[in-house]
């Protein structure tokens, strides 16, 4: 009895539980061919050649002082020693002489290291690429680089890209101004548009933001209020010598956007005691080297943690976003 019962129990099983028909794997994709090497040599050759001081001009607009600092004095000396080991880029400029493209301070210091000419490599290029060609060079190389040299760099990077339009190939097609200006430096395409919106500051503020007594948030916030509004508010920030923190430039951008700004309410805002959040956030340089290799620079580690906030707050709920004007945007 016990065995037929099992083996009446073995058919049943059998019965409810057919055998599967395996399907075979889809076949593996096909190793992509890597892209074929381009040729980076010009289509015309390209010499050094020594050209007086007198015949280089500065770029029209450059954006980036030419400061007699301590930078200046170690290049000074360094030119003074050995020359200048890396030819300037100029091109032909149409009242003569040739324009520097990348090479402002190595002409400086020639000049005060008493040389009467310098090597360049001479090319012809179009507006867009000399603006190109020119942020590139300033904003990868300067060590000490002012908040509205950058803002007004990033503009005209954005500005010069804009213009090219889409004529890029493969994933560049498409892809928005503001992010391929981003690509060029590390950041978010929503951080470059922060970045421009401060060359809408006055210029008072802006020498307060180069100054360090207006933080890179608050004058984003500050950018947006009309400029006889930010006037004022700069008169506020020299009387009271104080910095506006985020929440109080926030509060008096959202107050402008509500015609409730006159002189008196801004003095009565940035009189306010600021919140307990608004403080600086101090990282030793030895929890940093858990993160870093020793041959970077603060600046660089700096950039590099900059650009990751950057990224993190793509993904969070935008603050800065509310209430923008379509004109603010990019079409």
């Amino acid at each position: 009895g016990k065995t037929a019962k099992t083996a009446t129990r073995g058919k049943a099983a059998g019965k409810s539980t057919p055998a599967k028909e395996e399907i075979p794997p889809p076949p593996a994709p096909a190793p992509e061919e890597p892209p074929q090497p381009k040729d980076a040599s010009r289509a015309e050759k390209e010499e050094i050649v020594y050209l007086d001081l007198d015949q280089l001009h500065p770029f029209q607009d450059h954006p980036f002082g030419v400061r007699d600092d301590n930078e200046m004095k170690g290049l000074v000396s360094s030119v003074r020693a050995g020359g200048v080991h890396q030819p300037a880029l100029v091109r032909p400029r149409e009242g003569g002489g040739y324009e520097i493209i990348a090479g402002h301070r190595r002409q400086r210091a020639s000049e005060l290291a008493g040389y009467k000419n310098m090597p360049c490599i001479v090319r012809n290029m179009t507006d867009d690429e000399a603006v190109l060609a020119m942020t590139d060079d300033n904003l990868r190389h300067r060590e000490t680089i002012l908040p509205s040299e950058k803002a007004a760099a990033l503009k005209q990077q954005y500005e010069a890209i804009k213009h090219q339009g889409t004529r890029g190939d493969g994933a560049d097609l498409g892809k928005l101004s503001l992010d391929k200006v981003g690509e060029r430096n590390g950041m978010s395409g929503k951080t470059v548009q922060r970045y421009i919106y401060l060359n809408d500051l006055v210029p008072e503020l802006k020498q307060f933001m180069d100054g360090g007594k207006l933080s890179f948030t608050p004058a984003v916030e500050i950018s947006r209020i009309r400029p006889d509004h930010q006037k004022y508010i700069a008169v506020s920030i020299e009387g009271q010598q104080s910095s506006p923190s985020k929440a109080q430039a926030k509060k008096l951008r959202e107050m402008d956007e509500k015609n409730q700004l006159n002189p008196d309410v801004i003095d009565a805002v940035l009189s306010q005691e600021k919140k307990k959040e608004d403080f600086d956030v101090i990282i030793s340089s030895a929890e940093l080297a858990q993160y870093f290799g020793k041959d970077k620079t603060p600046r660089e580690m700096k950039d590099q943690i900059m650009a990751l906030l950057g990224e993190w707050k793509e993904k969070q709920p935008p603050e800065l976003g509310k209430g923008e004007k379509t004109a603010d945007r990019e079409k």
